[in-house]
């Protein structure tokens, strides 16, 4: 599957049947799992909807939902957080979406829901490091990086390798 057909279908996943891995983060229209799972995600991502809000929202220290100034999604708390991840059995919400300068955050009392940043030197003026969460048998664990410096940067030569990765040629993303 190319990387662009692959990229459709990950908006949201689940690992291991406990950790629920989103770009943005919760929607007041689901509760269970199972609704998630009814979502086409084969479309561009709608300017409203359970589908925008999981690609959208973001978590904040309140209780429960609350407008979010982005214009999109919704902005969600610890008690909404807390029940949602106790109705699906889940252990943790992963997402991304938020700067984090320390690569990784977690939020809420009991750690239920964790920010992972995976690029480095944001924008290249942030100065945040970035992150990988690895899971693994023995936990959950992060690499944190720092960018390439600056005299180190390079552009690599298009190869073979690259018309690899798309299929039919060097552009291997849209």
């Amino acid at each position: 599957m190319k990387a662009g057909k692959l990229h459709k279908f990950m908006g949201f996943m689940i690992i291991d049947g406990s950790i629920l891995c989103v770009h943005g983060g919760l929607s007041p229209d689901i509760k269970a799992l199972d609704q998630m799972r009814t979502i086409h995600r084969l479309q561009e991502i709608p300017h409203e909807g359970s589908f925008c809000d999981l690609m959208w929202s973001d978590p904040e220290d309140i209780d429960t939902w609350s407008v979010s100034p982005r214009g999109a999604g919704w902005l969600f708390g610890s008690k909404v957080t807390s029940e949602f991840n106790h109705i699906n059995g889940l252990t943790l919400i992963a997402r991304a979406h938020q700067l984090v300068q320390e690569g990784y955050k977690y939020m809420f009392p009991k750690d239920e829901l964790v920010t992972v940043w995976s690029a480095p030197n944001y924008c290249y003026r942030c100065g945040n490091v970035a992150s990988i969460m690895q899971v693994t048998d023995s936990g959950i664990h992060f690499k944190i990086f720092d960018a390439v410096p600056d005299q180190e940067r390079f552009t690599p030569a298009r190869n073979n390798a690259l018309n690899r990765i798309g299929g039919t040629g060097g552009q291997y993303f849209v």
